[in-house]
């Protein structure tokens, strides 16, 4: 069985047991979240509709927080003096699914 949840504007396929990094949820490390399904996957049976949907939760546990990679950008304009350097890096929230139920 695997379910495909939406949460920080991305849907992800999980299982259970499988951990992710998802953006940032502001609980604390060992905290559960509960988390919105868009599709369950149980056998040949497919739950899709907002009806069915309505019975079956994913739940969570967070694990910790993690870092995306660097991203190091440079804005230059020719004859101008005009040069930029920026830099960003992700925060990430990780988790671990305990549960699908129906």
């Amino acid at each position: 069985m695997y379910a495909v949840i939406a949460t920080g504007g991305k849907q992800h396929r999980v299982a259970e047991g499988d951990v992710l990094e998802v953006e940032r949820l502001g609980v604390e490390e060992g905290g559960s979240v509960d988390l919105r399904p868009v599709l369950l996957v149980d056998g040949d049976t497919v739950l899709s509709t907002p009806d069915d949907l309505g019975k079956v939760s994913v739940t969570a546990r967070v694990v910790g927080d993690a870092k995306g990679p660097k991203i190091n950008g440079f804005v230059y304009k020719n004859k101008s003096n005009n040069r930029k350097r920026w830099g960003h890096r992700q925060h990430y929230t990780q988790i671990e699914i305990t549960g699908i139920s129906r």
